[in-house]
C-alpha cells in the first residue's frame, strides 16, 4: 500500500491531546485496513504530521474522522526512505530510560546543501582519479562536521551533500564548521577545495508539496547562488537562529523556481567562534 503523510492545524491543542488522538487512530485502524506508523507534533506552531500506510488518502482521512474528528488539512504520498532520511524514523519512538512516554518530535527540520565550487573545471584539469579524491576529501570533512553537529545526511549530490537537522542552531553551526574546516584544509594542501552552502528550514508537508518540498528547493537555490566559501541562509533561518550579528548583507534575490524575490542573508562564518 502507499505511504502518506498528512498535516493537521491544531493550534491550542496539547501534546497529551495529540497523543490520545494517535492512540484512538490505532484503536480503529484495523477496520479500514490502515496502519498509522507514527506522528510528529509541533506545539509552538500548532501543527501535527501523521505517517500512515493506507490504501488511499480518503481511507486515511476516514480513520481520523471516526476516531477523533481531527481531519487532516493536507496529505501527500511519500517514500519511507525519504521520511527516514529527513526525520530519522518511520515508527513511534521508544521512551527514554526512566520515562513513561517518548519526547514528541516537532518534525521541523533545517536543510543544508554543500557544493564544490568549479567541480567540472576541476575534473577537466585534474582528471577523474584526482578529482574523485578531492570529492572524497570534501565528503569526509562534511560528514565529520555533520556527525559533530547532529546532522543527518539525506543524499550525496555528486559534488555536494544534502543534510537535515532537527535544530536550526545545529545546522548553522555545522555550516560554519564546514567552512572553517575547509579553510584549514586549504592552508595545507596544494589543491584547495572551495565550497558554497545554502540553508533553509521548514515542515515536512508544505502546501501539498513533496516532503520538505519548498524547503529543499530554497536551500538548494541558496547554495547555487552562494559565492565561493560563502554561506547563504533564508529569512526563516535568520529568524530562528536568534543571533542577528552573525548575519549581514540582507538582499532580495530572484531565485529560479520562486515567483517573488527572496530575502537572503550571508553568514559571517570567518569571524565566528565555535565552542
Amino acid at each position: 500500500m502507499p505511504i502518506f503523510m498528512d498535516r493537521h492545524y491544531l493550534e491550542g491543542t496539547s501534546a497529551a491531546e495529540v497523543a490520545q488522538a494517535h492512540r484512538m487512530d490505532l484503536d480503529i485502524q484495523d477496520r479500514y485496513g490502515v496502519k498509522f506508523l507514527t506522528y510528529w507534533f509541533d506545539q509552538r506552531r500548532g501543527t501535527a504530521f501523521c505517517l500512515v500506510d493506507a490504501p488511499d488518502m480518503a481511507t486515511a482521512q476516514c480513520v481520523h474522522r471516526e476516531a477523533h474528528g481531527f481531519v487532516a488539512n493536507e496529505i501527500v504520498e511519500v517514500a519511507l526512505s525519504a521520511v527516514e532520511a529527513f526525520l530519522g524514523r518511520i515508527h513511534d519512538p521508544d521512551p527514554a530510560p526512566g520515562q513513561s512516554s517518548a519526547q514528541v518530535d516537532p518534525g521541523h527540520r533545517a536543510i543544508l546543501f554543500t557544493d564544490i565550487v568549479g567541480s567540472t573545471e576541476m575534473t577537466s584539469r585534474l582528471g577523474d582519479v584526482l578529482a574523485t579524491e578531492l570529492v572524497r576529501a570534501h565528503d569526509a570533512i562534511v560528514r565529520r562536521c555533520l556527525s559533530q553537529n547532529s546532522g543527518r545526511e539525506v543524499k550525496h549530490t555528486g559534488d555536494g551533500i544534502m543534510a537535515a537537522f532537527a535544530a536550526t542552531t545545529a545546522a548553522v553551526e555545522c555550516a560554519m564548521a564546514i567552512q572553517q574546516e575547509f579553510e584549514h584544509y586549504n592552508g595545507g594542501n596544494a589543491e584547495p577545495i572551495h565550497v558554497r552552502i545554502g540553508l533553509d528550514c521548514g515542515e515536512p508537508v508544505e502546501d501539498s508539496n513533496d516532503l520538505f518540498g519548498s524547503t529543499v528547493q530554497l536551500a538548494a537555490r541558496l547554495c547555487a547562488a552562494a559565492a565561493s566559501d560563502q554561506i547563504l541562509v533564508s529569512e526563516n533561518i535568520f529568524r530562528e537562529y536568534g543571533a542577528a550579528d552573525l548575519f549581514a548583507h540582507a538582499t532580495r534575490r530572484r531565485l529560479k523556481g520562486f515567483a517573488k524575490p527572496v530575502l537572503v542573508f550571508r553568514c559571517n562564518w570567518a569571524g565566528a567562534g565555535l565552542g
